[in-house]
């Protein structure tokens, strides 16, 4: 029986309808082309995982193409933290390039079409060009410098290019219609005045092109033959089409522009803007701060690529705008961890516990698994003591028969381990606990194969020892806002929604193989949850990061 294919989705549709009509499958091409104004988000990555996930299905090329039209915002802070989270994310690119590589065709064909009657300098600030432009239901008014002598456009815009005018003096505007229903057609701004210093071009230019005026001729020139972008340009496809059609040389391929859905995930901003007004209040530490939306802060927090690529493809390619679980994106981060982060025992709420019948001089290194999930993950050696740390909530001096970890009287399995059973305890002058004492079974040994060993008990718990252990810093991470959408109400500052125990810091012990584990390298704390060593850490201060909690509510349809 042959096998199923998978359906397509509508763009990849669009892309087999071109070669059917023509399109030559060496002339396949993509971009992704992200303004280098700040760090990648979430949202970015379906339109990462898109991009180079045709180039992969067609083996066709693609570009990363930074479109930086704007010197006031753009940084090369910027550029280079984008090209790691594209690598970071498993994809390679055929060139990086840059819409300042074209400034100077762009500028040239500004030019022709001044010469051609379809643009001209505008000497109207532009509140007034936006005043004029009225609104979808109402013809615009025509600038009084719309019909000057072409002559006289060409001398003024080459002296814009000179830096002979101040900033917001005049601006190049093309020609096309003052009465179009789509507003993006009612004569756009084509260039402006900026007299600032560019991250590439320095101060050679005093005019920069506008976003929509590069982004499609910049798609043109690199030969683009799928321009795919988020739905919010969809009424931009027009104008795309209008200013390639200036341009446009037959023997070429010509672009097209296609929209997809943007990626809302619940409980998450992606406007820059506010990203940016997060560090500037403090709010967050940076851009890569665990809690943030950004691929850095993402990465940093313990998100695996795969783990992301994973949700990409899971959420879709879709034509209409939805929010997405955050669960759905936890699921997949759980579901590659489970099968990639080594086990280990960490005690994040400790109290002490002294088996009273294990000799005080003995230690011994016990065998323990690092993955079961893993068919080669080995396992490693961990030391064992007559003092250990366990977890406070592992212990009640009274439990009713469904608390299944440490009560006096009962036992439990220490992981890997002894059998022990619950003694006696001794408490502060507050009552509360501050030693745990209990004896152990020591024929009970796991893995030694004797009858002890194998005699079943309903708990199992974690444990490290005392004289072994390491002191770390465990920062558990939780959603950064209190509601689903937090920018989805105009009139309430998105800030209110803040969560305020977005993280809280433990102090806890683990055992010394954590002093090895690299920066990122993901890590299970049994029956705690995923974390990773974070880039704070120092010889004597190991940092964590929670990841995301064991405990998974979401069921995947």
């Amino acid at each position: 029986m042959e096998e199923e294919k998978k359906s397509l989705n509508f763009i990849e549709q669009i892309i087999e309808d071109d070669l059917a009509n023509g399109l030559k499958r060496d002339q396949i091409r993509f971009r992704f082309p992200p303004e280098p104004n700040g760090y990648l988000h979430v949202g970015h990555t379906k339109a990462i995982c898109i991009n180079f996930g045709l180039g992969e299905k067609y083996n066709a090329p693609v570009n990363l193409r930074f479109d930086d039209t704007n010197p006031e915002k753009e940084e090369q802070e910027y550029v280079d933290s984008i090209m790691k989270d594209v690598e970071w994310l498993g994809f390679k690119w055929d060139k990086v390039l840059y819409a300042s590589d074209y400034f100077q065709q762009l500028y040239d064909w500004a030019v022709q079409m001044i010469k051609n009657g379809k643009a001209y300098v505008d000497e109207q600030p532009s509140e007034v060009i936006t005043e004029q432009r009225k609104n979808p239901t109402e013809p615009g008014i025509e600038s009084p410098y719309r019909n000057r002598p072409v002559e006289e456009s060409l001398d003024l815009f080459e002296r814009m290019k000179n830096g002979e005018f101040e900033e917001g003096s005049m601006s190049l505007r093309a020609k096309i219609d003052m009465t179009s229903p789509n507003m993006n057609m009612r004569d756009p701004v084509m260039y402006r005045i900026l007299k600032r210093p560019h991250h590439r071009t320095g101060t050679a230019w005093k005019i920069y092109p506008m976003y929509d005026w590069a982004h499609g001729e910049s798609d043109y020139i690199e030969q683009i033959s799928h321009s795919l972008c988020s739905l919010e340009f969809e009424n931009h496809r027009p104008l795309y089409d209008w200013y390639l059609d200036q341009v446009y040389d037959e023997t070429k391929v010509r672009n097209k522009q296609r929209e997809f859905a943007r990626m809302n995930v619940s409980y998450m901003i992606t406007s820059k803007r506010k990203l940016q007004r997060l560090i500037a209040e403090k709010v967050v530490n940076g851009w890569d701060d665990p809690r943030m939306p950004t691929i850095s802060g993402m990465r940093r927090k313990g998100y695996t690529a795969t783990a992301i690529r994973n949700f990409i493809e899971k959420v879709g390619v879709a034509k209409r705008e939805n929010l997405i679980e955050i669960q759905l994106l936890e699921f997949c981060v759980r579901e590659d961890l489970n099968k990639v982060a080594k086990r280990v025992m960490t005690v994040v709420d400790p109290v002490k516990l002294v088996i009273e019948n294990y000799p005080e001089e003995n230690e011994e290194w016990l065998e323990t698994e690092n993955n079961p999930e893993q068919e080669n993950a080995g396992t490693r050696q961990i030391p064992f003591s007559r003092e250990l740390y366990i977890e406070r909530e592992d212990f009640k001096e009274e439990a009713n028969n469904k608390f299944f970890r440490l009560k006096l009287g009962g036992e439990v399995r220490l992981k890997s381990a002894y059998i022990i059973k619950g003694e006696r305890v001794e408490k502060d002058e507050n009552g509360n606990i501050t030693t745990i004492y209990a004896t152990y079974d020591e024929k009970s040994k796991s893995g030694s194969g004797t009858e002890e060993s194998l005699r079943k008990v309903k708990g199992t718990i974690h444990w490290v020892s005392a004289k072994h252990a390491i002191p770390v810093e465990v920062r558990n991470y939780d959603k950064l806002f209190t509601v689903e959408q937090p920018d989805a109400e105009k009139e309430v500052d998105f800030l209110n929604f803040i969560n305020p125990e977005s993280v809280t810091v433990v102090k806890g012990f683990a055992e010394p193989n954590l002093k090895d584990v690299e920066v990122g390298e993901p890590l299970q704390f049994q029956r705690i949850g995923y974390f990773t060593k974070d880039q704070d850490s120092t010889e004597d201060n190991l940092v964590f990061n929670r990841t995301v909690t064991l405990k998974d509510s979401y069921k995947p349809e």
